[in-house]
């Protein structure tokens, strides 16, 4: 398994909107993404970014991750969600969400 943690910024007059699309993400998006391999989703909130958090549990992320981008009720998710949006990653680094680096985890203890 391997945690991908990635950061974007919420454009403020958009925050209702996206916040009411998260309240009922579409199946068809759920769907998608568990059969790429993507387990614990979460999407975290603090002022104006948005912080996202998912545990892949497949052996082809980059085949999984153009999986989801190809995927038309995806594209449909978002064409609602990335005007919300204000990208954070480096210019032509291929990234809408900006990719954050693990400097910590605290594992499960040994029993």
């Amino acid at each position: 398994m391997q945690r991908y943690a990635s950061v974007i910024r919420l454009r403020p007059e958009h925050r209702a909107t996206y916040l009411e699309l998260h309240a009922a993400v579409w199946p068809g998006v759920e769907q998608t993404l568990r059969a790429a391999n993507i387990r614990n989703y979460t999407i975290f909130i603090h002022g104006d970014l948005l912080f996202g958090y998912y545990e892949y549990v497949g052996d082809d992320h980059e085949a999984d991750q153009a999986r989801i981008a190809e995927d038309p009720v995806t594209q449909q998710w978002w064409k609602l969600t990335d005007p919300c949006q204000e990208s954070l990653a480096e210019s032509g680094a291929g990234h809408w969400w900006a990719p954050m680096q693990q400097v910590w985890h605290l594992s499960e203890e040994a029993a």
